[in-house]
């Protein structure tokens, strides 16, 4: 009857928003959605700085500009700079949330039949939102250290033609999203090397690069390319105050060398004229205070507790069942069930036990693993992670004792 464009004839879900309706049962204890903990949310600091911001309350009400008010503007460079990236004004683009920044790019940068290159596993919503842009999107596989830059290698040496060179490389390099794994120092530099090579854009998702409760810390990427001359040229850097503030604020932001930085900013004027200028004003208001500093270490702090208890309970009731990287950081375990039962299997029975996971075969292009589950320990308490482990033992066991 509808004349569908090519991308939503049959378009598929996100396997984690899909879990969503599942979450207004009080009993149930989620492992699925990247949620931070909303115990962990800095109320009395937010309802500050809101009531800064809205005493000018005519700006927060009106449109703003559409690459941001410039007030944000010059708390999230001084942000970036105690992150080791120095940027000014016109490199910088605010967004409605880091997913839009992304969407961002893809349209000033891919045209259908364009090659973009994604971790694999990677955030399923990014591999959703290429497609949507017509890209043929080409997976680089990954290990407990990052993107395998040997297996990038190997798919760069594959080109014939222009048409199969790449746009853009997608990553998350820091505590990647589902893996938990972080790209290592000297991966990450040859990364940039083989960008400034073969003249693709490194396109750098961090939204968990401070959350690190373990081990040293690296350097982003974007803050690297002092390291390798012409590599800045390179690399778009993404971040957003969603896992160390608050989801609801929707901010984000893009660090791109100026030519795509404008046209970013082109681009946001037909998706959206401009992210809210009130909540713009609350997260400047927010980072100007310097609240920011003490609410990364809370989270740091809790984040870290409940990853140790999700590994220990892990380890003690499904030991025999799976095996899984612990990560120094973020907000995620990935798993992969022992045998052939698919994870998403185990997630039919779990529910009906009132504890839910993500499955892993979303975050793969193709060829799914699909053995793979992605754990959250962000939301639940200890107490609860320990219920939904012992359920999902339950489950386990249940389900093995029929086979």
């Amino acid at each position: 009857m509808y004349r569908f464009s090519r991308a939503f004839v049959n378009p598929a879900s996100s396997p984690i928003r899909d879990l969503f309706k599942y979450l207004s049962d009080p009993e149930m204890i989620s492992f699925a959605g990247g949620y931070p903990d909303t115990k962990l949310f800095d109320v009395e600091g937010l309802g500050e700085a809101s009531r800064r911001a809205y005493k000018d309350s005519l700006s927060c009400l009106q449109y703003g500009s559409t690459e941001g008010i410039a007030k944000l503007k010059t708390e999230l460079i001084c942000l970036m700079e105690k992150r080791g990236v120095k940027t000014s004004s016109e490199n910088v683009v605010i967004t409605t949330g880091s997913q839009q920044a992304f969407d961002l790019l893809l349209r000033v940068l891919v045209n259908p039949g364009d090659v973009v290159l994604v971790e694999s596993p990677t955030y399923s919503s990014n591999i959703q939102a290429a497609r949507v842009h017509g890209a043929r999107v080409v997976p680089v596989q990954t290990d407990t250290d990052g993107l395998d830059v040997a297996d990038l290698e190997r798919v760069l040496d594959g080109i014939r033609s222009e048409a199969d060179r790449p746009k853009l490389l997608y990553t998350v390099s820091t505590f990647g999203n589902p893996t938990g794994a972080t790209l290592s120092l000297q991966r990450r530099l040859r990364l940039l090397e083989l960008a400034v090579k073969h003249r693709f854009v490194i396109v750098e998702d961090d939204p968990y690069g401070d959350l690190r409760f373990s081990g040293e810390s690296i350097p982003s990427l974007k803050a690297l390319t002092g390291e390798l001359k012409g590599s800045d040229d390179w690399v778009v850097h993404i971040g957003s105050l969603s896992k160390i503030v608050a989801p609801g604020l929707r901010v984000g932001w893009s660090i791109s060398p100026a030519p795509i930085a404008y046209r970013c900013y082109i681009a946001k004027q037909s998706a959206d004229v401009g992210s809210s200028p009130w909540t713009q004003g609350i997260a400047a208001e927010y980072l100007s205070s310097g609240a920011l500093d003490l609410q990364v270490e809370r989270i740091r702090h809790g984040y870290g507790e409940k990853c140790r208890a999700l590994c220990a309970f892990l380890r003690e009731l499904m030991g025999e069942a799976l095996t899984f990287h612990e990560p120094s950081g973020g907000m995620f375990v990935w798993a992969k069930l022992n045998g052939e039962l698919p994870a998403a299997e185990l997630l039919k029975e779990s529910i009906g036990r009132k504890v839910m996971f993500v499955p892993g075969a979303g975050f793969h292009v193709n060829d799914p693993v699909l053995s793979t589950l992605r754990l959250s320990f962000a939301a639940p308490s200890v107490a609860n992670i320990n219920v939904g482990v012992k359920r999902l033992a339950e489950t386990w066991d249940a389900i093995r004792a029929r086979i």
